[in-house]
């Protein structure tokens, strides 16, 4: 635990709509923080758009905090969009459903089915992961804008996880581009030994990727005999989610084979 972090945090969470705009002399009585100290977590905040000055010696929360606000209901709403689709596709597939959204350099995963027929079952909601590893990241980095896909590379780079993980850029290019041919990712324990996983990407109402599902399963069969059939169940359900997100696509063809039929019900 970093304890100038909790400060700051506790500095956030006395904003309230009752009380907009507090004063250094009333954030300092209210945590017991000397002035000086309560001073500098304010610079800091305000340095990232956290905190803003206003009316010369008043604080009050800055305009950084909507576009997290944005990114936390964008999160909400997809999870309870997908959720009842999720469920769908883990009865159907008896394997572990996973829902992600980008957060930055990495997929986050915000909701999780997990298979009743794994022997260690646990649940992945809140793990973060980098893109160029799993299914889900793939999934999402093959269909952003080529400049923010390439900045997430330089930044995180493409460490190894096991010895079937792409650590090569013409790899990973040739890889992304399949995707976007098939319009499902693959991860051949990529990231996990023993793990398989087929992921598709969902799209908002501006046609953006935002986020992936995917089933994953420690059988090779997955990606082997059933990936036809598995393929189309998660690229239906992505699409499908995609949908309730407000995303029409170009064509609708493709897609619309490829839809689990209990989603027409």
């Amino acid at each position: 635990m970093i304890n100038s972090v909790l400060k700051a945090i506790d500095i956030i969470n006395l904003f309230s709509p009752a009380e907009p705009r507090l004063s250094l002399g009333e954030i300092s009585r209210r945590l017991d923080l000397p002035k000086s100290t309560a001073h500098s977590l304010l610079a800091t905040l305000h340095s990232r758009g956290i905190i803003e000055k206003v009316n010369g010696d008043e604080y009050a929360l800055g305009t950084a905090i909507i576009g997290l606000t944005h990114a936390v209901r964008v999160n909400v709403e997809i999870r309870d969009r997908a959720a009842q689709l999720l469920r769908q596709l883990a009865d159907a597939t008896h394997e572990s459903v996973y829902l992600t959204t980008l957060d930055g350099d990495y997929c986050l995963y915000i909701y999780a089915v997990e298979s009743s027929h794994r022997l260690l079952a646990r649940t992945a909601v809140g793990d973060r992961a980098l893109l160029h590893c799993t299914s889900v990241g793939k999934a999402i980095l093959a269909y952003l804008p080529e400049q923010q896909a390439a900045g997430i590379i330089g930044r995180a780079g493409l460490p190894a996880f096991t010895p079937h993980t792409i650590t090569s850029a013409a790899g990973l290019a040739e890889d992304l581009a399949q995707i976007r041919s098939q319009g499902f990712a693959l991860d051949r324990e990529e990231h996990e030994r023993g793990v398989f996983c087929v992921g598709a990407p969902i799209f908002d109402q501006r046609g953006s990727v935002i986020g992936s599902c995917s089933v994953s399963g420690t059988d090779p069969e997955i990606l082997a005999g059933l990936l036809p059939w598995l393929s189309g169940q998660v690229a239906g359900t992505a699409h499908e989610i995609s949908r309730r997100m407000g995303y029409v696509p170009a064509s609708l063809s493709l897609i619309a084979s490829a839809l689990p039929a209990q989603m027409g019900k």
